[in-house]
């Protein structure tokens, strides 16, 4: 699997802590990490919306995204056609988003949780897939509304 990770500088420090955890627990998964930089000033919408366009395009499966609350990259990344992002800050909601609605982009907030707490959610995170049943239609109507709004 192909996971693109991407922070502002409000939360380098937890994505260089993911992607540590990532290489040693979850060696099948190739990161690429779409930045910022270490002392890098970023606007967070640029890296949400490039994170969660390499999604859109299928260039990666899945997603990581990181910054103080996690809410902001997660409204960037669900502004680009085709992504679901969804705020995870605790295991319930962390595997809804997959089981229920096939979020691809998990977006996570430094200033909200711990180094520990983010590891564990990124943990189930990447192991729960899309349940489908009573879900696939609510997936298939966010989906119709979508492009009904591109339209």
């Amino acid at each position: 699997m192909k996971l693109a990770i991407g922070c502002d500088e409000a939360a380098y420090a937890l994505k260089v802590e993911l992607k540590k955890h990532l290489e040693m627990v979850h060696p099948g998964i190739e990161v690429i990490d779409f930045g910022a930089d270490e002392g890098e000033v970023v606007l967070y919408p640029d890296i949400g919306y490039k994170v969660a366009d390499a999604v859109a395009q299928g260039e990666c499966e899945r997603a990581i995204l990181v910054c103080g609350t996690g809410i902001g990259m997660a409204i960037c990344a669900n502004k680009v056609p085709g992504v679901r992002a969804a705020v995870c800050h605790d295991p319930f909601s962390t595997e809804r988003s997959r089981k229920s609605n096939d979020a691809q982009v998990m977006c996570l907030g430094e200033r909200v949780i711990g180094v520990e707490l983010a590891k564990y959610l990124v943990d189930i995170w990447l192991k729960c897939d899309f349940s489908g049943g009573n879900s696939i239609p609510k997936v298939e109507r966010i989906q119709e509304l979508e492009q009904a709004h591109l339209k």
